[in-house]
């Protein structure tokens, strides 16, 4: 049986190293860092010096005040979590992720309903791929 603990991130797994849950750089990605619109998100940015995390931390957010059952802040969680590790290569592949750097992003759902698979998948793509433009 092989330990599935030690696999690197740039595979196909969405690890907890690649989750950002660290208060002070949550607090840092929304004060000091970037942001854009690209519907149904708004995506903050921040490039920081190597953490203790991936090259890549990324945070998910669902607002309460739009989906009030529980249920559905998950299931819409889960989608957007699974298109980013899809395709979450798009990042990792290219060479504008630094040795020395940490790219923290954060991803808030903006819209009031919940939009199916592909449409989130197809925007995660072009959000990935934004960053690439913008530096």
């Amino acid at each position: 049986m092989t330990d599935n603990r030690n696999i690197n991130t740039q595979g196909e797994i969405f690890g907890k190293a690649e989750r950002l849950h660290s208060r002070k750089l949550i607090e840092r990605l929304f004060k000091e860092g970037d942001f854009f619109f690209k519907y149904p998100f708004k995506v903050f940015y921040f490039e920081t010096e190597k953490e203790k995390i991936a090259p890549v931390g990324i945070l998910i957010s669902v607002s309460k005040k739009n989906f009030k059952k529980a249920v559905d802040r998950n299931k819409i969680k889960r989608l957007i979590r699974e298109s980013y590790r899809k395709n979450k290569s798009i990042l990792y592949e290219s060479d504008h992720l630094k040795k020395d750097k940490s790219l923290l992003i954060g991803l808030i759902y903006t819209a009031k309903t919940i939009l199916p698979f592909k449409v989130l998948e197809k925007k995660i793509i072009l959000i990935l791929r934004q960053f690439f433009k913008e530096k």
